[in-house]
């Protein structure tokens, strides 16, 4: 479809072109395409046009014409979002605005332990440079080699490491942000402890791009552990896993950073559909967990946490079954065989998925109350469960039975998160752990948080957008 075809002024996109310069400023469908539709092919949208800023003064311009003109932004990161935050609608009217050329890492700094990056910075990029600096950046993701600190940021993304180091938000010290009206909040600060006035940054950070664009952050850094083991254990049921993680907590306390659960599904799914994985173990188990230890002391003490954890699991029954790495690469193939499993869902059919999370201690039942709430609302239903029982967050999907029609199963999608998400509910937890809201689940957030939590919201998203430009229709 050509551009002219779209609701919005031939003028007008010729005046943001201006800004950017033609070459960064995408017009043509095919160009466009990959902007507008997000990996699970969910949700998607029309846009005439794709903005590539250069620079924060360039976003500046942007934003400052876009609010004088009533236009519409999308901003966008490296597109791995799941709840379409990052999607235009389908009006044809929204600019998309991509951050992939703000990719700087503009400073490493040692002695205060941070890096000041842009926003189209990749999260692998940073890791590494980190790595190179023998620091530790520990946010780590399973799009890690795509997805962009902007991104992380605005949706504030948890992923392994939150168990040891927090979300996204717990790793980002300042911002600098553009406002909607063109302004530009310079926050870039390494501090520690701030006490002054509103802690501004966080408003912005898991905004999801409705209050501003992130256009730079500075993130904490950690020192290199100086040992790190890495094992996976079979264990007989979600509470035992709960004992071990106890366990696990008490003998290495912060030198536990990651703890995962994984249902047999899930890893039958990895094992049978992606290339390179192969099973931990010759028998099956029913459960699954992967430990990690990173100690700042030695790569013996590492060993001896881990033998003592996984020991002391043995001898109580929790563990059936257990191995710990060996050397890198067996730990980087176990990792990999973990981080799969999102992939491994999409060739068994239709996928309804769940981000949630509950208090640690009510995990086992959430999942025996969820597995009964799924079955009533579509017999013959596989449970896909996996995630980071540490914190809470578990992905919680229901891929369709087998033989079920694709489409039949997925109409079935709301009907099944209202099933869970009231088992989410009742067990004190939140239905949105680490993805965000983005446009599936605004119009759930509305209905069940407390009335007065949504007028806040709006009237803080008022404040700073009056002209309702920013992402609108998402998150609130």
């Amino acid at each position: 479809m050509e551009a002219s075809s779209y609701p919005l002024d031939p003028a007008l996109i010729d005046r943001f072109a201006a800004i950017v310069g033609e070459r960064h400023a995408l017009r043509s469908e095919a160009d466009i395409a990959p902007h507008v539709v997000e990996q699970r092919g969910l949700f998607g949208g029309r846009t005439a046009l794709v903005l590539k800023p250069g620079s924060t003064e360039e976003v500046s311009r942007i934003l400052k014409l876009a609010t004088e003109t009533g236009t519409p932004i999308v901003p966008q990161g490296g597109n791995t979002g799941l709840v379409g935050g990052q999607m235009p609608d389908g009006s044809g009217r929204e600019v998309v605005l991509s951050l992939s050329r703000l990719n700087r890492i503009r400073e490493i700094d040692l002695y205060s332990n941070t890096a000041t990056v842009e926003a189209g910075v990749v999260l692998q990029t940073l890791q590494e440079a980190a790595a190179a600096n023998d620091r530790l950046f520990p946010l780590a993701l399973a799009s890690q080699g795509s997805c962009q600190i902007g991104g992380n940021l605005s949706s504030n993304a948890g992923g392994i490491g939150a168990l040891a180091y927090g979300t996204a938000r717990d790793l980002c010290l300042g911002v600098e942000v553009v406002l909607p009206t063109g302004e530009i909040f310079d926050d870039l600060r390494k501090l520690k402890k701030d006490n002054t006035g509103y802690d501004l940054k966080n408003l912005f950070v898991g905004a999801e791009g409705t209050l501003g664009v992130i256009t730079a952050a500075v993130v904490k850094l950690f020192p290199k552990p100086k040992g790190r083991e890495l094992a996976w254990a079979a264990v007989g049921s979600p509470v035992a896993a709960l004992k071990l993680f106890e366990a696990a907590n008490d003998k290495a306390g912060t030198a536990l950073t990651a703890f995962e659960l994984m249902e047999k599904t899930p890893l039958d799914f990895a094992l049978r559909h992606i290339p390179g994985t192969q099973a931990p173990f010759a028998e099956d188990y029913p459960w699954h967990v992967l430990i990690e230890i990173s100690s700042g002391r030695s790569a013996e003490d590492a060993r001896a946490l881990m033998e003592a954890i996984l020991g002391a699991g043995l001898e109580a029954g929790w563990v059936t079954d257990a191995v710990i790495a060996q050397n890198e690469a067996q730990a980087a193939a176990l990792r990999h065989l973990r981080e799969a499993m999102s992939d491994a869902q999409k060739p068994e059919g239709g996928s309804i998925k769940h981000d949630i999370s509950v208090p640690v201690a009510a995990i086992p039942e959430f999942i025996e109350r969820a597995g009964r709430a799924v079955q009533q609302v579509v017999p013959g239903s596989r449970v896909v469960c996996f995630g980071h029982m540490g914190d809470g967050n578990l992905h919680y999907n229901v891929s369709q039975p087998v033989g079920m029609d694709r489409a039949s199963f997925l109409s079935h999608y709301r009907a099944m998160n209202d099933a869970v998400h009231a088992v989410v509910r009742a067990l004190g937890g939140s239905f949105s752990a680490e993805h965000g809201i983005g446009r599936m689940k605004r119009d759930e957030l509305i209905a069940t948080q407390p009335a007065i939590a949504t007028e806040l919201m709006r009237r803080i998203k008022k404040a700073f957008d009056p002209a309702g430009i920013m992402n609108p229709d998402k998150v609130i």
